[in-house]
């Protein structure tokens, strides 16, 4: 019997096994399973890939399958991309989900940073500007995803970090990591800079606000992409 919600000879095989004493990383083959769970090799390769798109497993040539710690966001990227490829009206569903989140995790993820995660924010702030303020100007795209990713990492809530993550994929999907004026960025960078400092001194209300203020900065914006399509967002 197969536990409800779970219509896979395959993912209930990893579900059954996940706790097991022996090291279960390592997974037998299709061949050794269909024997096992009397299901055919082409219905367990099926199931597999689903397993694989889902991130659940991998599977390579010389290793063959191995089972992969859980994370959320893959299910998240794969359900995500379809709806913004049908209507890219729902990345911006998904952002305001985004912004309500880090608001409401807010004073607990801070609560958890270390002296080492601070650091790290502060030396992110650092490299943000260096970038904005070199010649050439270089955008801080990689520095905006980690700074907001490190306050919430130690959350211990891969359901969390799995959206937050997801949300940066498709931040950088839909084009919205394009040059958006020097004016915007020194703007959002300068919120960044309160949020951390507020961190480092103690004062997560003053952060706080920073975020909301920041997250609020440009209600619209209008991005016209390679692909000719104006995407107006809501996002920061």
């Amino acid at each position: 019997m197969m536990p409800k919600g779970l219509a896979s000879h395959f993912l209930n095989y990893l579900v059954e096994t996940y706790h097991m004493d022996i090291d279960c990383e390592r997974l037998p083959s299709l061949q050794v399973l269909s024997k096992e769970l009397g299901v055919s090799v082409s219905t367990l390769r099926e199931q597999m890939e689903v397993a694989r798109a889902l991130g659940l497993v991998e599977a390579r040539p010389r290793t063959g399958l191995r089972r992969l710690p859980y994370t959320f966001s893959p299910a998240v990227n794969q359900s995500l991309a379809y709806a913004i490829a049908i209507d890219q009206e729902n990345f911006l569903k998904f952002a305001d989900l985004r912004r309500n989140l880090e608001s409401a995790y807010w004073y607990q993820a801070v609560a958890l940073l270390t002296e080492e995660d601070k650091s790290n924010l502060v030396n992110l702030i650092e490299k943000a500007w260096d970038k904005l303020r070199g010649t050439p100007i270089q955008i801080p795209q990689w520095e905006h995803r980690q700074l907001h990713l490190t306050i919430y990492k130690r959350l211990d809530n891969q359901f969390v970090s799995g959206i937050l993550e997801a949300y940066w994929d498709a931040y950088e999907t839909v084009g919205l990591n394009l040059y958006a004026g020097y004016q915007y960025l020194e703007e959002v960078w300068t919120y960044h800079q309160k949020m951390v400092d507020g961190i480092c001194q103690g004062d997560l209300e003053g952060g706080y606000q920073a975020l909301l203020e920041h997250t609020d900065l440009i209600r619209h914006r209008v991005i016209e992409r390679e692909d000719g399509n104006v995407f107006v967002t809501q996002s920061e």
